[in-house]
């Protein structure tokens, strides 16, 4: 027997494969060059179907940006999961998962993350219009660390929402600093990370 889908289920189905193509298309001709009929065309849909989900291409971005920024989170859950200290086979795998996953999303990823920020500076507007949706993916993250923190018996020497910042704002840095200079700075900049964590 066929499985009838619901109406929640197409949406979400459209949205996914929406953020998809925006990805795709992002990562090959950067955030200022991509238009929303590239992205359409790329997913099989009209220029329509992504002003049924997102309201700029600011939201779109933001959106692919926090399915990254959980994916992410998703891997250091796992990790995190079944330890009862962060120790260095912790951190190695953490390490390890971050680098995976930069590998798997290429550096084109990491370069968009400062072509948004560049034109975030440089377009007030734009800033003042995602500036909610930006702030939610920071409160999301420092409420995942508590958490996380929390489960482990430890406490943060540093006010959660800044530490999500830090995270946000050097992640991209992390990534594009290791292949340009072919180095890997994924295990001592998660051991940083740690340091900010007291732990019992």
């Amino acid at each position: 027997m066929v499985e009838r889908w619901t109406r929640e289920r197409r949406l979400e189905h459209t949205r996914s494969l929406l953020l998809d193509a925006a990805e795709e298309v992002f990562a090959e001709k950067g955030f200022m060059a991509a238009t929303l009929d590239d992205i359409a065309h790329a997913a099989g849909y009209t220029k329509g179907a992504i002003y049924k989900h997102f309201a700029t291409k600011e939201d779109l971005f933001l959106a692919a940006s926090d399915r990254y920024w959980r994916l992410y989170f998703d891997n250091f859950a796992e990790v995190m999961a079944s330890a009862t200290k962060i120790g260095p086979r912790e951190l190695d795998e953490i390490a390890k998962r971050w680098k995976r996953l930069a590998r798997e999303r290429g550096a084109d990823h990491a370069t968009l993350g400062y072509e948004f920020t560049l034109y975030l500076l440089r377009n007030p507007g734009a800033r003042e219009r995602v500036a909610a949706k930006r702030a939610e993916v920071v409160e999301t993250l420092a409420k995942f660390i508590v958490a996380g923190v929390d489960r482990l018996g430890g406490a943060l020497l540093i006010p959660p929402m800044t530490f999500a910042h830090i995270l946000i704002a050097t992640t991209d840095s992390v990534v594009l600093g290791s292949q340009l200079d072919d180095v890997d700075l994924y295990r001592p900049v998660v051991e940083l990370y740690v340091s900010a964590i007291k732990m019992p």
